[in-house]
């Protein structure tokens, strides 16, 4: 598909399709980038304005948090600004799920639709996004594409999930993804023989933009730099990670394969697409969408500088306000401005925390989020941990409340199921329930963690 006709006809036609309002949403993003700092915290204070009078007018649960924190009519919140924000108390991720009916409004504009996660702690969120958060992703990464010369509808390749048999509606995403320049290589399949495949497919399709996971896409090259491959690739701009963080090694074996320079993207599924990295190598919030602090254990704001908690506040969360969530994401705030001039807010460092990869017996390697996607979907699930022993065993840990207990052997077959459809009948699969998932000793939390080698190209020819 030519750009041009992607970008003017099939992309707008689709989001209009789809009721969100992205490509209006972008427009205002190109203009507001380049406010001072305080147009765009006055401008996060009135969209704060109308996310609490969302809230207080249509979420039961916001409503009463509001009030006792004294605003007890919309004329209060009429006044509120985001200095303010310390006067309510923070959400958190098991108070968003105990309470997600109370959170919701079910006659948000264009509908809302139900989403889960398993979040960077491990622990499964179940909630509902909207239209105008659907749009705010969308534009937001159109605009950070455009840092680095990338326009909406040229050639991307997403290196990304993809479900394990195709069903109708996959087959439609699949068009889809053709008419918007888009090619989806699998994440979760990704053997020696895959991985052949996806060089040759990434060096024929010539893209301006390659997107996946961090993990992957190193994995990718790792394997290209073992083969010997060496893409030509002239109009591809820039590889954007996202995910999990970017080591140094990561982003030089990246960059060394694709010849291109590496973007790293940070963001979540229930608060959304957060920051990108710029062309002068800062990470810039998305100060028009969310507002960012950023808090020590006691919930008192750092120091510019200093690792925190990221709390975020979702200023196009409509659908189901999230109002000073906790992350569980650690970061550092910048002091500098953004260096092109930006009146963006600068994200210093993004701790995060590392996933591994699971290996099939046939030597496939699957990004950790194949089995996530298992564990999350199943109901009464608090925390989970994946532990991959060997090629043959794995545990699941896991902390469950009453609606797992009332359907336990159901939902452990249904458990033990999806995993062999996802590695193979012979894994023996154990579940072990923990009253609580600890923390590794560095503080960080995998979630999904694997002792077993990823296979090479020269360790699958020898021992064929």
């Amino acid at each position: 598909m030519k750009a041009l006709v992607a970008r003017s006809l099939f992309y707008p036609l689709h989001e209009w399709a789809m009721k969100r309002p992205t490509f209006g949403y972008l427009r205002e993003l190109e203009s507001s980038q380049w406010w001072a700092r305080q147009e765009i915290e006055d401008l996060q204070s009135r969209k704060l304005q109308a996310l609490l009078d969302t809230a207080w007018h249509h979420c039961p649960w916001h409503r009463a948090r509001l009030e006792q924190a004294g605003l007890s009519n919309p004329g209060a919140i009429n006044d509120f600004s985001i200095e303010q924000l310390k006067l309510l108390p923070t959400m958190t991720k098991a108070e968003a799920n105990e309470n997600r009916e109370g959170l919701h409004w079910p006659e948000v504009p264009g509908g809302s639709q139900k989403y889960n996660t398993g979040g960077s702690s491990g622990q499964p969120l179940i909630f509902y996004f909207g239209r105008q958060r659907q749009a705010s992703d969308a534009a937001g990464r159109m605009r950070a594409r455009r840092w680095w010369g990338v326009q909406p509808g040229e050639r991307e390749v997403y290196l990304w999930g993809a479900p394990v048999e195709l069903n109708k509606t996959d087959r439609v995403k699949q068009l889809r993804d053709r008419a918007l320049n888009q090619l989806v290589l699998n994440a979760f399949e990704m053997s020696v023989a895959a991985m052949d495949e996806y060089l040759d497919a990434i060096g024929r399709y010539r893209p301006h933009c390659i997107y996946g996971y961090a993990s992957s896409l190193a994995l990718i090259a790792a394997h290209a730099e073992n083969r010997g491959v060496q893409l030509h690739l002239p109009d591809l701009k820039v590889v954007c990670t996202t995910g999990e963080p970017l080591d140094p090694q990561q982003r030089s074996l990246i960059q060394s394969c694709f010849q291109a320079p590496v973007a790293n993207e940070f963001g979540s599924r229930d608060i959304g697409f957060t920051a990108h990295e710029s062309p002068q190598g800062q990470m810039l919030l998305m100060s028009e969408s969310i507002v960012l602090e950023v808090l020590d254990p006691q919930g008192n704001p750092v120091a510019n500088g200093e690792l925190g908690e990221a709390v975020m506040t979702g200023l196009c969360s409509n659908a189901q306000p999230f109002v000073r969530y906790r992350t569980g994401d650690m970061v550092r705030l910048g002091s500098a401005p953004c260096s092109a001039g930006r009146g963006l807010h600068v994200i210093e460092e993004v701790a995060g925390r590392q996933t591994d990869f699971i290996v099939r017996r046939d030597g496939t390697i699957m990004h950790a989020l194949a089995l996530i996607y298992v564990v999350r979907a199943l109901d009464g699930v608090a925390e989970f941990r994946i532990l991959q022993h060997d090629i043959d065993r794995l545990t699941v840990e896991l902390v469950v409340n009453e609606t797992w207990n009332r359907a336990r052997h159901e939902q452990e077959q249904r458990l033990r199921s999806e995993i062999h459809r996802r590695l193979d009948e012979r894994v023996d699969v154990e579940i072990c329930y923990l009253d609580q998932i600890k923390a590794e000793a560095s503080g960080k939390y995998r979630y999904v963690v694997s002792q077993v080698a990823i296979p090479t190209a020269e360790s699958t020819t020898s021992a064929s």
